[in-house]
């Protein structure tokens, strides 16, 4: 999709707008759980 839009990004934002927006919040929700599934399950993470 991103590609896509490339060509009419300057008559039309949108269509590499939000699929970018899409993309990055599924990246940071990856990284997050990541994060929390680390924390819960790593045992030398012990303070």
């Amino acid at each position: 999709m991103l590609s896509a839009g490339r060509d009419y990004l300057r008559q039309a934002w949108w269509l590499t707008t939000f699929p970018g927006i899409a993309i990055m919040l599924a990246v940071i929700a990856t990284n997050l759980l990541g994060d929390g599934l680390r924390d819960a399950l790593d045992p030398r993470l012990t303070t």
